[in-house]
Formats: C-alpha cells, structure tokens, sequence
C-alpha cells in the first residue's frame, strides 16, 4: 500500500501529514537563498533569518494572499518539506498527494497548486484536490456530506475565506485580503503614531500574540523593542493593550462585515443550521483572545473555535483518505475540466 499525503500550503505556514505517521509538520513557509541560487535555510529556520538577512540573502515567503507566486521555491520547499517528514530517507516516489486548494481563486491559480505537486521532483503518483472549507471542516470534526448548513471561517495569514457548506461542496464562499498579517501592520502604524516607534513584523505579531483582544480588556503592558522615530536609537518601550487593541478593531471589522454579508446571501434553511450549530473558526489568527464574544456580540451567533485551528485544513485531508464516506470530496483537475 502505498503512503498518502496530505498538504496545505498556506501564505504563513506549509503543512503537511503522512497516512504513516501521526506527526503534522507545520512550519513557516519561507525560504532563505543565498546567492541567487543557493538554498541556505527553509521554514522555521529561514523565519529566524527573516528581516535580519544581508543583502545576498534573500528570504521571500513564496504564497501571497493564498496563491503561489513564485513556483520555483515553493517546489524547492516542498522537496525540502517532504525529505524532512521521512525524516531524510529518500522516499521512492508512488505516493498519493491530497492537496487543499482555496476555492475563491482562479482556475489557473487552482491548478497551480496541482502542478506544483505533479511536474516536483517527488513523483507522485495520483494528486488529488480538496477544496479548503470542506478538509477545515472536515479537521474541524465535522461530517460534511450530511444535508445541513455549516459554516466555516479560516483567518489566515493573508486572506479569511468564508464559506458556507452543505452535501459535501460549496454552496457560497468569499475570500477577503485581511488577515494576520494584515493586523500586524495596522499594530505597526498604531505604534508608530502612539509611541513614535517603528517596529518590525516579528515584534508585532509578538505583541499581538500577547496583547492582543479582540474586545476591550483590562490594560496591560508588554515591552516592545524598535527604533525611535526622532532619535534614531534603538529603543525598548511598554506597549499598552489599548494601543494594539484599537490597531487590530478595524480590519476585524472588516472581517466581521464579510461574514455578514455572506449570512444575507445564504438560503434561508441553511440559514438556520448556522443558527442552531453556530459558526466554526479555524486558521492561525482566529486564536486571538475574545474573539468569540465579539463575533457573538456582533452577530449573536455561537462561535466554536476549532481545535489547533492552524492544522484543521491537513487534518481533513487525512480525514478525506481515511473515511470511504469523504472519496467523493477529493477530485482531480482533468474532472473538473480545468484545461
């Protein structure tokens, strides 16, 4: 029996499983050239390097707002990515890829992430494609092919994509460029204003991380370390929770106005699935603090926050192969008439 992997390829984080192995690698999605040809890090271990490299390294995120940008390198991550979950053995190709796909892209993006997998070095040997809502609700324990509403929304990196899903496929969806990212540079610009500060991305999402709410709380400080606008030195100053808090409240918002508005255009029976089973959260952002009362008071809708919200997408791919009820989910491109 040959192996079977699952992989979502996201603008921050690559994930990626073995049917053989429980373990889930989710690391950056970043890779460090040295020389305009060299590989000299990938993952974690470029981030590390990231805003800190000389000028003959170049580390570049290789996905933008949910689509690959540059073919090249993500090929060069996902050979490295998939010696490194066989743990170096050189695995002879014959393999079955999964591959979740967002659903509010092109055609031509679509199969970029299919071709990406097909023309690597990994010989595969089937690549299939699973729509991202349906593997994060599937990851998120959801059964998917039943008749009822469920809606799901993943807060990436650079994108939240919206969906409603019912009998196994889409009936609505909408992706919007606002995600994580999007909340450590407006955090940069508030602190820029309040403190005179400039701040890198790390330092944000840092502060992010630890001040960061998406209602009002009590307030709190956490050091945060730049450079001062007016003197030009290196400097360490509290950060106050309110400051980050206002920074991040608009493109929640934004967020939150996307969400209602795919609530409007959603037909009414589903409508009222979503009302009785709440709306599921998932992708790395939605782990901001309180961010299910504000959706509740916004909406009046229960909120569920996906368990390891960041992995649910890879975990339903291994859901896809591992139940005969989801072999209808997966499909490849020459199905769908992608040529």
């Amino acid at each position: 029996m040959s192996n079977v992997y699952g992989v979502d390829i996201g603008t921050s984080n690559f994930k990626m499983c073995s049917r053989e192995k429980d373990k889930i690698l989710n690391e950056k999605n970043i890779i460090a050239i040295q020389n305009k040809n060299q590989l000299l890090a990938f993952g974690d271990e470029a981030y590390e390097m990231y805003e800190k490299a000389p000028e003959n390294i170049e580390v570049t995120f290789p996905v933008k707002f949910g689509v690959i940008a540059d073919i090249e390198n993500m090929q060069t991550l996902l050979l490295n990515f998939y010696n490194k979950i066989n743990e170096d053995k050189k695995v002879a190709g014959n393999a079955d890829f999964y591959i979740a796909v967002p659903t509010d892209v092109t055609e031509v993006e679509k199969r970029a992430f299919y071709e990406l997998i097909q023309d690597s070095k990994i010989k595969a040997k089937n690549v299939y494609i699973v729509d991202k809502p349906v593997a994060d609700a599937i990851g998120a324990g959801l059964d998917v092919t039943k008749s009822r509403g469920i809606m799901m929304v993943n807060i990436g990196a650079e994108t939240t994509e919206i969906s409603v899903l019912s009998l196994g496929g889409i009936v609505i969806s909408k992706s919007i460029k606002i995600g994580g990212n999007k909340l450590d540079d407006c955090i940069i610009s508030n602190i820029r204003k309040v403190y005179n500060l400039v701040i890198g991305s790390k330092t944000a999402e840092a502060l992010k991380k630890e001040l960061g709410s998406a209602v009002k709380v009590e307030e709190s400080f956490a050091p945060g370390f730049g450079r001062n606008v007016l003197s030009g030195l290196p400097v360490s100053v509290e950060i106050s929770s309110d400051v980050i808090y206002n920074a991040i409240i608009d493109p929640l918002h934004s967020i939150m106005d996307a969400i209602k508005m795919i609530l409007e255009r959603t037909p009414p029976e589903l409508a009222a699935d979503i009302i009785k089973n709440g709306v599921y959260f998932s992708g790395g952002t939605s782990q901001i603090r309180n961010l299910e009362n504000f959706i509740k008071q916004e909406t009046n809708l229960n909120v569920n926050i996906v368990e390891e919200p960041s992995e649910s997408v890879v975990r339903g791919l291994m859901g896809v192969v591992s139940n005969p009820d989801f072999s209808k989910i997966a499909y490849t491109p020459q199905e769908k008439n992608y040529d």
